[in-house]
């Protein structure tokens, strides 16, 4: 790279004079065809002054930022449910199209201490549920951060997230509409992942399925389960109802691998899925259209959560301040294990 040494020599002139000129140094009286001079030699020789390139580092940060993304899940959970590797899919789509390339991964289970190289991200996507403790280390460093899944805090954070208690009154809804009088529910925990440590959150889907039923809407008081969001464990918890006897008509799944795993466990029982036992189920997997009989489900866009967020952040990251909820829409997909028909519907769904 040329030096001010090399512009002197070219231009026959000192180098505090080369230096000065090229810094705009008004107090200094030289020559308008020394100063031409000046400037054409360093012109020739591809010379940058540092506000020049202090200016190009900064458009080329702007243009290729170095973005982080933590995973709040266990390997073990995401390889159960799609659900949230749908949502990292969209994101490092997102990335890929809009040509960010300097990208990290991390998973929140797996920090003992938050890593050096995340705390010098220009922005940050956090899918799932960060700790307190955590986000407080990183906010410190971090000012361009975007959570998908949960809101922390709408009027600090930028997020993307679904309206859990629209989407389960929408499915519970279409029950109630359909005739079922009690309905069961079976469902996970959410939980927080810190150094080894799991802590359990609220799930918007229980806390709603147990509302409607404090407001008479149906009953299933004595027909919760709760196991973790896996397939294996959908279908022990089934088994499980059905060992009780007087098995509810209907069942809310609040993931579609879980409804999975109930199918298996109602048919292995002699049970026929609609008509002995109908089910509805959550996140509309691909899964689930190939299920025997197809699951009706609430969908889920995922891919497109992923996509906002990286959205958001490019905005937040070009200078917007005012932090953004997003929240996605979801849609019922009526397929055959709820026993639906058109004409019985209470509104508009997806029919497939």
């Amino acid at each position: 790279m040329a030096t001010i040494k090399d512009i002197a020599k070219k231009s026959n002139v000192s180098t505090a004079t080369v230096s000065r000129v090229l810094n705009n140094d008004d107090s200094i009286t030289v020559l308008e065809e020394t100063r031409q001079r000046i400037l054409l030699a360093a012109k020739e020789l591809g010379y940058q002054t540092i506000h020049e390139r202090r200016k190009q580092q900064s458009e080329s940060q702007k243009n290729n930022p170095s973005i982080g993304i933590i995973s709040c899940q266990t390997v073990e959970e995401e390889l159960n449910d799609p659900y949230f590797i749908s949502i990292r899919q969209g994101i490092e789509e997102e990335l890929n199209k809009q040509g960010i390339n300097k990208v990290g991964s991390y998973r929140l289970n797996d920090m003992l201490t938050v890593p050096h190289d995340l705390l010098k991200m220009d922005g940050l996507l956090i899918i799932g549920r960060l700790g307190e403790d955590v986000l407080k280390q990183v906010t410190k460093h971090i000012m361009n951060i975007v959570y998908i899944n949960y809101v922390p805090d709408e009027e600090l954070y930028d997020s993307v997230t679904i309206d859990f208690e629209k989407s389960t009154k929408k499915a519970l809804q279409h029950f109630i509409g359909l005739g079922y009088k009690r309905i069961g529910y079976i469902g996970g925990v959410e939980r927080e992942h810190l150094k080894q440590q799991k802590v359990i959150s609220e799930d918007k889907r229980l806390t709603t399925f147990e509302n409607m039923i404090k407001n008479g809407e149906f009953e299933g008081s004595e027909d919760i389960y709760i196991g973790e969001y896996t397939m294996s464990h959908g279908y022990e918890l089934m088994k499980k109802a059905i060992k009780k006897k007087n098995v509810p008509k209907a069942f809310f799944v609040a993931s579609d691998p879980m409804a999975i795993g109930a199918l298996r466990a109602l048919q292995e029982a002699g049970l026929s899925v609609p008509s002995d036992v109908a089910l509805v189920a959550f996140d509309d997997i691909e899964a689930a259209r190939f299920s025997s009989p197809p699951l009706s489900t609430v969908k889920v866009y995922t891919k497109e959560m992923g996509q906002t967020g990286v959205k958001l952040l490019m905005d937040r990251m070009n200078g917007r301040k005012l932090p953004v909820k997003v929240t996605i829409p979801t849609s019922l997909v009526i397929r055959q294990s709820c026993g639906s028909s058109i004409t019985k519907q209470p509104f508009k769904e997806v029919i497939q």
